[in-house]
C-alpha cells in the first residue's frame, strides 16, 4: 500500500535531478514541485521574462523522462489551435471518393467525424497520451479570460468535450506547468487549481552559480564582474532587462574573444561592441553602454 506521507527531504531529489540537467532551483521551488507531483496539481510559475520559467518545465520533462507538449499562448489563441480541429480537406476528399449513389449518409457522417479525421492540438494531444507527459502552457497571461475558462474543465477533470464524438477522458494525468509574465491578472478560478511559484531575477551570487554551471570554463573574476554589471543594468529603466540566458550568451562571447575582465582600458571599446548580444533595443543599448562605463569607473579601469 502506497504511503500517504512523504519523506521530508523528498524535494532534495528534485533539486538534484534538475541540477543534473543543468537547472539550479531553490528549496522553496523544489518543495512546491514535489507537492505538485505527489498531489497531481498544476503549477503556475510567474515572474518577469527571462528568469527560467519555461526552462523549468523543459528540465522537469528531462528529469522525469517524459514527453514535453507545449502550448505557446498568444493574443487571439482559439480552441482550434489549442484543442483540435477537423481535417476538412480530408473529409471533402473522402466524400468525393464515396460518391452519391446508394450512400448511407448517417454512416458517412459518423465516419467523417471520427478520430481518423481529427487533428489533435496540444491539449487534446496531452489528453490522448498513453504515457505520462509534461504539459507546458506558456505565457498564459497573453490569452483572454474566455480561454482561461476553457482550461478549467481540462485542469479540473482532465477531459475534453467534442460535440461530434462525446467526452474524451485522460488516460494518464500529465504534470502541468503554466507560465505567466504577469502582464495581466489571471482569474481566481484558474489560480485556485494551481500551486504557485514566483521566479525573479537571481542575486549576483546566484546568477554566478548559474553562469558557472553553464560555462564551467569561465574565470572567477570575469564571472563576478559580468553578474555585477548585469545586476546594475537590471536596476535601470530598460524596455527589456537581460534574461539569464542572455547573460550566459554574453559571458560566452567574452570568453571566446579572450576577454578576461571588464575593467580594462585596452578592451573597453571591444567589450562595448559585444553589448548587442545582451541588449536588443537601441535605447537600451545606449543605457547599457553608459552603465558599463560607470561600472568600469566604479571598479577602477586597469591599464
Amino acid at each position: 500500500m502506497e504511503s500517504k506521507t512523504w519523506g521530508k527531504n523528498d524535494y532534495q531529489t528534485i533539486k538534484e535531478g534538475l541540477l543534473a540537467n543543468g537547472y539550479l532551483c531553490d528549496d522553496s521551488v523544489a518543495i512546491v514541485l514535489n507537492a505538485a507531483l505527489k498531489l497531481k496539481k498544476p503549477v503556475l510559475v510567474e515572474g518577469p521574462a527571462g528568469v527560467g520559467k519555461t526552462e523549468l518545465a523543459k528540465v522537469m520533462s528531462m528529469w522525469l523522462e517524459r514527453s514535453l507538449i507545449r502550448l505557446q499562448c498568444y493574443e487571439g489563441l482559439d480552441e482550434s489551435k489549442a484543442l483540435f480541429e477537423w481535417n476538412y480537406r480530408k473529409q471533402l476528399l473522402s466524400l468525393q471518393a464515396v460518391g452519391k449513389e446508394n450512400a448511407d449518409w448517417e454512416e458517412i457522417e459518423e465516419d467523417l467525424f471520427s478520430e481518423a479525421f481529427l487533428i489533435p492540438r496540444p491539449l487534446l494531444q496531452t489528453i490522448t497520451m498513453d504515457e505520462p507527459s509534461v504539459l507546458l502552457i506558456d505565457e498564459i497571461d497573453k490569452v483572454n479570460q474566455e480561454f482561461e475558462a476553457l482550461l478549467l474543465e481540462i485542469l479540473g477533470d482532465w477531459q475534453i468535450s467534442i460535440p461530434e464524438m462525446g467526452t474524451l477522458k485522460s488516460k494518464v494525468q500529465p504534470f502541468v506547468v503554466l507560465t505567466s509574465n504577469n502582464s495581466r491578472e489571471l482569474s481566481e478560478a484558474l489560480k485556485r487549481r494551481c500551486f504557485y511559484i514566483y521566479l525573479d531575477y537571481p542575486s549576483p551570487a546566484r546568477e554566478l552559480e548559474i553562469v558557472k554551471l553553464k560555462l564551467p570554463e569561465i574565470e572567477d573574476q570575469l564571472g563576478r564582474q559580468v553578474v555585477q554589471y548585469i545586476s546594475q543594468l537590471r536596476q535601470k529603466n530598460l524596455k527589456k532587462s537581460p534574461s539569464i540566458a542572455e547573460t550566459i550568451d554574453w559571458a560566452e562571447t567574452l570568453i571566446r574573444m579572450e576577454i578576461e575582465r571588464l575593467d580594462t582600458r585596452e578592451n573597453s571599446k571591444v567589450i562595448e561592441a559585444t553589448l548587442p548580444m545582451l541588449i536588443k533595443y537601441r535605447r537600451d543599448l545606449e543605457k547599457a553602454a553608459e552603465v558599463l562605463r560607470e561600472y568600469q569607473l566604479s571598479v577602477g579601469v586597469g591599464g
